[in-house]
């Protein structure tokens, strides 16, 4: 047992369930229909129910496993049966005072696993779990040495694990380098990759993989980036062209870096082909890697557990738990690229490897290109494969592991889903009205802007204000929620539809604390991405002197890792604005609001 007494098994215990309890339910009136509750309870992505009353006094629960077994029993009345008449009752719960101890012993004598905390006033403020004393105990009866608290380990452990897998994945490039003869290439690519898989054993060492609240999930996802960025610049040193200063070479290298793990697409380089052919690969996993770990570090910050342990690895038929959930990931990318590649190569005459690259570049919604010309080579059945390809990585991961799981038979359109496509085939039609531009290649730019893509081939300044609107706007949306994709997210749109219930008195009364605090973070998420975007418009203006729709235009782009450029940064921009762009494409791959999660966690 710990010599430290705070950290006594007697101690931990005599700790008050409020400062242990999830805030993370759902109430229900208990005159709400069954059929209502079913809905709100898998959109929520809960697994229960806590009644209340008029008053709104918790007086009962109900599971998903009641609405499935109880609704049989009442099938005469089900279509009018309410919560009330499912419910289990009495509710059984604790005072938000009560000590953990007292907790165990209660769930003990009634046999449950998890308590609903009340207030002195008979609110429900909270959920308190067995898991969670359990793993409270066992922190508490370590025996090794606390480098560091449990927090900072479980971001460690989390950090390691990104790491050592995004090193191994680099071997992929490495090896093709190797293969090559680009020995250049492959020097700084084995680098990176050795220091990403030391890095990740020395974090996995002190760390350990627990789950994580939104502030210490934004504290990791902030350091993955950075420090994937950082190992990821060795490359474009060793290949990129000697620079006047060590200052202007690393903040080229740093910016391409980031641009590729962040899935941007900015590029400073105006030639790829001039580049060894195993680079060009490279610039477009790096694109995969970070769309990849993006989508894990989401689903392991903001997907209910629940959800994930009903799922099953492709290999090992195990609930989807960290290298699992990430091996799922990449089974799934890996299908998909194979894919497109043979549709490519089955359509077109372009070189297998440029093939692999510009693949794995759409479906991460990266933007990098093998070759400049390589989009004006393809022919309308490779650009509709293309486009195909950024389509599907701008949907969610939910869609990608039905339709892998289904054998590509039963996709499932969920709402988000369907909206996504409503609001992509009704900008294509604007786009083509208003745009000038001919059909095919209106869609092409359509698509590449909605699902943050940012692959192009003409000179976007061309364009009129018209087209430049319709390309903002698709870009600051975005593609879908737990998607490779930037933006908002389409989403956090259908949240807005219950936006004008906060500002009435009636209708917010309806609204679960959960639900409310879901609506208030898409509102501040959007005003954070516009306030955003107009300052960095402003700053670019000043600093380029450009005019403020084109720099406007490159801010969304740059805030919404969309990587659709106006051409305002090159290899001539001085290299303080290429630092604070590449910060900027960081805070944007994080939706910002992570960033505000970090130093206020209160709004999380």
């Amino acid at each position: 047992m710990s010599l430290n007494p705070e950290r006594s098994v007697s101690y931990v215990l005599t700790k008050h369930v409020s400062s242990y309890m999830s805030k993370d339910f759902l109430l229900l009136n208990q005159n709400t229909l069954v059929s209502e509750a079913a809905r709100m309870l898998q959109d929520s992505e809960r697994d229960d129910i806590i009644v209340i009353d008029d008053n709104h006094l918790p007086i009962g629960i109900v599971t998903d496993e009641d609405i499935i077994n109880k609704m049989s029993e009442i099938i005469s009345y089900a279509e009018s049966a309410s919560l009330k008449d499912i419910m289990s009752a009495p509710l059984i719960t604790i005072r938000e005072k009560t000590t953990l101890q007292e907790a165990l012993h209660k769930m003990r004598d009634s046999k449950i696993r998890k308590l609903p905390v009340v207030s002195k006033k008979n609110e429900v403020i909270g959920i308190i779990f067995q898991g969670t004393i359990a793993n409270v105990i066992r922190d508490a009866t370590a025996t090794a040495p606390r480098l560091f608290s449990p927090p900072v380990k479980a971001i460690l452990g989390n950090l390691g694990f990104v790491l050592q897998f995004a090193g191994v994945l680099l071997l992929v490039p490495a090896i093709l380098s190797t293969t090559l003869g680009d020995t250049i290439s492959a020097a700084g690519i084995y680098l990176t990759t050795v220091l990403l898989l030391v890095t990740g054993f020395f974090l996995n060492a002190y760390g350990e993989k627990a789950s994580l609240n939104i502030q210490q999930a934004s504290i990791l996802v902030l350091s993955s980036l950075l420090i994937l960025s950082l190992f990821g610049t060795i490359p474009y040193l060793y290949v990129m062209p000697t620079q006047e200063s060590a200052v202007e070479g690393f903040a080229n290298a740093f910016f391409s870096s980031v641009s590729g793990f962040t899935t941007s697409g900015l590029t400073l380089i105006d030639e790829p082909e001039n580049l060894p052919q195993s680079f060009t690969f490279y610039r477009s996993f790096t694109q995969l890697i970070g769309g990849m770990s993006f989508i894990y570090l989401a689903i392991t910050a903001l997907y209910p557990e629940s959800k994930i342990q009903s799922m099953r690895g492709f290999i090992s038929g195990r609930s989807l738990h960290m290298r699992e959930l990430f091996g799922t990931i990449t089974i799934i990318f890996t299908l998909y690229i194979v894919i497109v590649v043979i549709l490519f190569y089955l359509f077109g005459d372009m070189d297998i490897i440029d093939n692999f690259s510009l693949t794995i570049s759409a479906f991460a919604t990266g933007g990098f290109l093998p070759t400049s010309t390589f989009i004006d080579n393809l022919d309308w059945q490779e650009q509709i494969i293309l486009m195909g390809a950024m389509i599907f990585g701008a949907l969610p991961f939910t869609f990608h592991y039905s339709f892998v799981r289904k054998k590509f038979l039963s996709p499932r359109l969920g709402k988000e889903v369907l909206a996504y496509f409503i609001i992509l085939a009704s900008a294509i039609l604007l786009f083509m009205w208003l745009s000038g531009l001919d059909p095919l290649t209106s869609v092409f730019y359509s698509i590449s802007a909605s699902t943050t893509s940012g692959l192009h081939s003409q000179n976007i300044v061309n364009f009129n204000g018209a087209a430049h609107t319709i390309l903002i706007v698709l870009m600051v949306i975005g593609g879908c929620g737990f998607s490779t994709a930037g933006g908002i997210k389409v989403f956090r749109l259908l949240q807005l539809r219950d936006c004008r219930k906060l500002f009435n008195k009636i209708s917010r009364s309806e609204l679960t604390p959960q639900r409310k605090k879901e609506i208030s973070s898409t509102v501040l998420i959007i005003m954070l991405f516009l306030g955003t975007i107009s300052i960095t418009a402003v700053y670019l203006t000043t600093i380029e002197k450009k005019s403020f729709e084109i720099a406007f235009f490159e801010a969304a782009s740059i805030i919404t890792t969309t990587g659709l450029t106006s051409d305002i940064v090159n290899l001539e921009t001085d290299s303080t604005v290429k630092m604070v762009i590449s910060l900027l494409m960081i805070v944007g791959r994080m939706e910002i609001i992570a960033v505000i999660y970090i130093f206020v966690p209160k709004l999380s």
